[in-house]
Formats: structure tokens, sequence, C-alpha cells
């Protein structure tokens, strides 16, 4: 039997590095792309093919694919999209350029691939496209504006798609954990202290706690789960011949996902107010 392929971008730690190994364990080939070279290297000497792919940098989602496609002979089983970052701070306070930037990578580079991968799997009559989005494409939360609407726009683009291929065989699929082990709110400060002049904001004193989350390590959040929790459901999405079109991980993925479905939208609001 032939070996699958899978394309997984976003894996230099936290869940796209996770989902690269448990993929490789099942028996697929795994391309693990990531940003950084000195992150393709290491996963390569690790065993991976590891094209460079930064969402950001379209001319690098052109090159890696071709890569990839180098490497199989032109076909490609699945692609997930994985790679996405934040960038904290009160809608009021994030300039335009934080949104046009943030929109680069989680929203227009997942579109981007996506776009190229299709033909390929028109072609060969079947695949799989898998968008990581997040419990916060489901519902909004205080200080995340720039995160939450990029997961909003990429649930919608989604949806959008899945109903498009409805008539071929490639099926899409969204997978939405909530809090999981990685390295997102480290990452994040760069971005925080490009984009928010937080000392003149009207919200300033607010701030501190926002500061004391992003550069102090208190350990795990509460119903936090390690990736290999959203492995387990990539799997499931890669592996079932009826996959979901959607794929919760984590306690307060599936308990917004209720409350959003039957609460008025004041009451839901007062709930993450008080959450």
């Amino acid at each position: 039997m032939t070996q699958k392929t899978i394309l997984i971008t976003g894996c230099s730690s936290g869940i796209g590095l996770d989902a690269a190994y448990g993929i490789r364990a099942a028996g697929w080939r795994v391309f693990a792309s990531c940003r950084k070279a000195e992150d393709c290297e290491r996963l390569r000497s690790s065993g991976f093919d590891s094209p460079l792919i930064d969402y950001a940098n379209p001319e690098t989602i052109v090159t890696g694919l071709a890569e990839v496609l180098e490497a199989t002979g032109g076909t490609l089983d699945a692609l997930y999209n994985n790679g996405a970052y934040a960038c904290p701070g009160a809608a009021e306070d994030l300039p335009v350029g934080a949104l046009r930037e943030i929109f680069e990578t989680n929203v227009f580079g997942y579109h981007e691939l996506t776009r190229l991968v299709i033909p390929v799997m028109r072609a060969q009559g079947q695949g799989r496209i898998i968008n990581c989005s997040s419990v916060l494409g489901l519902i909004g939360m205080k200080w995340r504006g720039a995160y939450v609407s990029t997961k909003f726009a990429l649930e919608g683009l989604t949806d959008v798609l899945r109903l498009e291929m409805a008539d071929t065989g490639i099926k899409v699929i969204l997978i939405e954990p909530g809090p999981i082990t990685s390295d997102i709110r480290q990452n994040a400060i760069p971005h925080f202290e490009k984009w928010v002049d937080w000392e003149n904001s009207a919200r300033r004193d607010e701030y501190s706690e926002v500061r004391d989350r992003l550069y102090t390590d208190s350990g795990p959040d509460q119903f936090e789960l390690p990736a290999a929790a959203v492995t387990k459901k990539l799997l499931h999405a890669l592996t079932s011949p009826k996959p979901k079109p959607r794929y919760y991980v984590t306690f307060p993925t599936y308990l917004m996902g209720f409350l959003r479905r039957i609460l008025p939208t004041r009451l839901l609001d007062a709930v993450i107010l008080r959450a």
C-alpha cells in the first residue's frame, strides 16, 4: 500500500511538532514545515522532510509546496494548516497595521497554501484540508481581538470551502482547540511590544494583568491539555471515512460551543466576562 503523505505547517513546537511525530508514528510520510531555517534543520536531523514555509512570505509558500510535490511525485493526501500567532491588546489599542500583519499569517497564508494544494488534490481525486482554528473562533474574549478576528475569519472561510468542495473528493475540516500546552504566549510578546502602546492607553491600569500573564510563567492554564490531545483528533480527521466537519479539543471548547448554541448574546457575554 502506498504510504500516505501530509504537509503540516508550524512544526517548530507545540501542536505542530507533536502532530508531526504522532502522524509519522501512525505510518504517514510527514512533511513538517517551519518558518525558520534552523527549525527545519533540527527536524531534518530527526528524520523529517522539512520544507521552509513562512505564511507571511508568499514566496516560501510556493517553494515549500514545490519541494513537497517534487518528493512525492506530484501528490499530497493531506494538508494541516497549523502555524499562527497572537497579538494581545485591547481592540481600541490595535493599529490597523497589527491586524494586517496577523491576518497575513493566520488567514491569508493559510488560504494561499490551500489554494495551491487544491488543484493537486482535484487531480488525484481526493484529499483532506484541515485548518487549526481555536475556541476563540467560536467566541470572543477580552484582550484577544486580533487573534479572535483571524480565527473567526478562518472559520467562515473554511465553512464555505467545505460547502464548495462537497462535490469533490476533498474533505475540509476544522480543529478547534482550547488551552493547549505551547509557546503561543511567549511568541506573542514581540508582537505586543511592537504594536501596543499600553503606556498611553486609556486602559493602562488594566494592562498590568495582561502583562503579568504574558511575562510570567504561572504554569498550565485551567483545563490545559498537552498537544497530543490535538494530534489524537487530527488522526481521526485524517483516517475516518466520514470525518467530522469540526473537532473540539478541551473542555472549554465543548462548553463554549454548547453555550453559544443555547444562550442569547447578552447572557453569553455575561458568562465570558466572568470567566
